[in-house]
């Protein structure tokens, strides 16, 4: 009996589905099938010094660089991507995604001089719930591809508040900006940061973030996402 016999029956009874739709079945280690792969909706911006992104924090915070993997909309493939890692457990969602962004980012000119990697932290409390801090494996697979580190104490969480989905983004800085401090200052002196996160949407915990890691000396921030939300 073959090994490819033996995959095919395994995945007969225990299919490894695509976590975009659910339906279809994969191989090996990929996390979404064929079809739903060619419609997610890639953004480009890691090769524009501009962009929706960096829009976003015009006046807040000065970017070295910022960018977005993918388009998030309601109902759409990326938001299920984002549902299943972090929602349903799938946390090799998030190594994925970053392994292939990173792949992206070393190939522009405003992500070549990165240092070191930083997740936005969860609280621990909260982090306990969930089993895993999402950003932590989207800053994994970026480590893996960019071949820089990764620091999952660069910044530490401080306040355990309530969900933030339905606040301002004045409100979301106000609530957020003393959620946070650095857990590992030596580490950071005098380099240039990626902050990672799964989405943008106001950007009031970034950019709270952000606010604490610039307080370091000599430090230059840039912040990428897997999604950005909004109108394209």
């Amino acid at each position: 009996m073959s090994a490819n016999w033996l995959t095919h029956l395994f995945n007969l009874f225990f299919p490894h589905l695509c976590l975009a739709c659910g339906k279809n079945s994969l191989q090996g280690t990929a996390i979404t099938c064929f079809s739903c792969n060619r419609k997610l909706p890639s953004t480009g911006m890691h090769l524009m010094q501009e962009n929706r992104f960096t829009d976003r924090f015009f006046g807040r915070i000065y970017l070295q660089a910022g960018a977005a993997m993918y388009h998030f909309k309601d109902g759409n493939q990326v938001q299920h991507l984002i549902h299943q890692l972090k929602y349903e457990g799938k946390s090799r969602v998030g190594l994925k995604l970053g392994a292939d962004y990173g792949k992206l980012l070393i190939q522009s000119t405003f992500f070549r001089d990165i240092d070191v990697i930083i997740p936005v932290p969860l609280h621990p409390v909260k982090e306990r719930k969930r089993g895993y801090n999402q950003s932590d494996y989207i800053a994994m697979g970026l480590s893996k591809t960019m071949q820089k580190p990764w620091l999952k104490k660069g910044l530490i969480r401080t306040k355990y508040g309530v969900s933030q989905t339905q606040k301002s983004r004045i409100e979301r800085y106000e609530n957020v900006l003393q959620s946070f401090k650095v857990g590992q200052i030596d580490a950071l002196k005098g380099k240039h940061i990626l902050l990672v996160d799964d989405v943008l949407t106001t950007g009031a915990t970034l950019e709270a973030c952000a606010t604490k890691i610039l307080e370091v000396p000599d430090t230059k921030i840039s912040m990428v996402t897997i999604a950005i939300a909004g109108t394209n």
